[in-house]
């Protein structure tokens, strides 16, 4: 290494005078502080962000607009503080869940038809009701025609009813209205959604026992991330209803007298659905309340008490708007064995060609078979059903 010169500047004296080739430091303590208020400054950013969220994204794209989806990318979702009516309406519906349900030798559940006339199927349902007198009861909502009837099981058993539009909230207001003339009969602890074509696939002891005996309402609910399914929500919903928490699922359930209640009590939550969900309301999204209204509420509300799945069983093999239609020529041993023996079941997402999410058939913990009943059979197949009841719904006994 070089030695450092040293300069004398005559009329000061020798003053030795040092010139380094490293450059001058800031003393280490110094910069510690400097580190220590940047971070400082920084933290306090993103604190201020998380407790104060912006409320336009033209407040947050002052900033700039990666930097602002980068942050809230990584940023936790903050707490929501819930508004007076969602504070309401949540501790009214904990209060009825909290009940515990009352099963006694005289409860019955409660088949409710919704049906734009008369039941094709009515001649099998009197067979599968016989001898099981009051430990059921029957309600018929007819949105076109008077039924005429052909079992003295149905005969007087219609409740008022209006027009249903397929798609629309009526739709979910005449589900409302049948649980709404269940619920005045407090033996009713079941609740079952039934179309007219609808027919049962397994005997009226091994139904009752089921439902009666479950610690779940069986209703539809899974998460669709396409077009059909979250594409759907609107962001009029918001706040109380979060993109997240929107779920799809078939209207065909089966409840328990708690949930049915909780139904029955919700106005906030079926107000969003009743006023902003429908075809073409928000950027032409094709919103249909029956598909969307119950499983949001539920999992938004109860997601541990419902199966996520629906004892009703139709074929959507076809991927088409609707799904197949049973017709005599497809009813066999063959096909009603495969229906009572399913036990797991495919949700089809609207994610690319059609995800398809598979899961298993739990009764109280223990796999089962699926199905209680099946939908979609053309009224032209009632005298093969016929034939080929007594053997198909005794297949199978029930064994608790």
């Amino acid at each position: 290494m070089k030695a450092v010169k040293r300069w004398s500047l005559g009329n000061l004296g020798d003053i030795p005078v040092s010139f380094p080739g490293a450059r001058h430091r800031a003393p280490p303590a110094r910069r510690r502080v400097w580190i220590i208020m940047v971070l400082s400054l920084i933290s306090m950013f993103f604190i201020t962000a998380y407790m104060y969220p912006h409320h336009s994204k033209r407040a947050c794209y002052m900033i700039s607009s990666r930097g602002c989806k980068a942050l809230a990318d990584w940023l936790p979702p903050s707490l929501r503080e819930y508004s007076d009516d969602e504070i309401a309406a949540r501790v009214v519906i904990r209060e009825i869940l909290s009940s515990p349900p009352v099963i006694r030798k005289n409860s019955k559940i409660a088949f409710m038809f919704l049906t734009p006339g008369t039941l094709p199927f009515e001649r099998l349902w009197d067979r599968f009701f016989q001898g099981h007198e009051g430990k059921f009861s029957v309600y018929i909502h007819a949105s076109k025609e008077t039924p005429v009837h052909y079992s003295r099981y149905f005969v007087n058993r219609e409740i008022r009813s209006d027009e249903v539009v397929w798609g629309r909230i009526s739709m979910v207001d005449a589900e409302r209205r049948l649980l709404a003339n269940a619920l005045r009969d407090t033996s009713n602890q079941q609740f079952v959604l039934l179309s007219d074509s609808c027919v049962p696939l397994r005997s009226f002891e091994y139904i009752y026992n089921y439902l009666m005996h479950s610690n779940l309402s069986y209703v539809d609910c899974f998460d669709d991330p396409g077009q059909h399914g979250a594409g759907r929500h609107m962001n009029h919903m918001l706040p109380e209803i979060p993109k997240k928490d929107f779920r799809k699922g078939a209207q065909w359930f089966t409840m328990k007298r708690q949930h049915a209640v909780a139904t029955m009590a919700d106005s906030l939550y079926y107000s969003k659905f009743r006023d902003y969900c429908g075809p073409g309301i928000e950027n032409n999204k094709n919103c249909i309340a029956d598909e969307h209204y119950l499983p949001t509420f539920f999992h938004m509300l109860d997601p541990g008490g419902i199966s996520n799945w629906t004892v009703t069983q139709v074929d959507w093999s076809e991927r088409k708007w609707h799904p197949k239609t049973y017709m005599p020529e497809d009813i066999t041993p063959e096909l009603l064995n495969n229906l009572t023996s399913t036990d797991t079941l495919v949700h089809v997402t609207s994610v690319g060609m059609g995800e398809e999410i598979w899961m298993p058939c739990m009764w109280n913990g223990i796999k089962r078979p699926c199905y209680l009943f099946g939908r979609k059979f053309h009224p032209d197949t009632l005298d093969k059903l016929l034939d080929l009841f007594s053997n198909y719904t005794r297949s199978v006994t029930w064994n608790l």
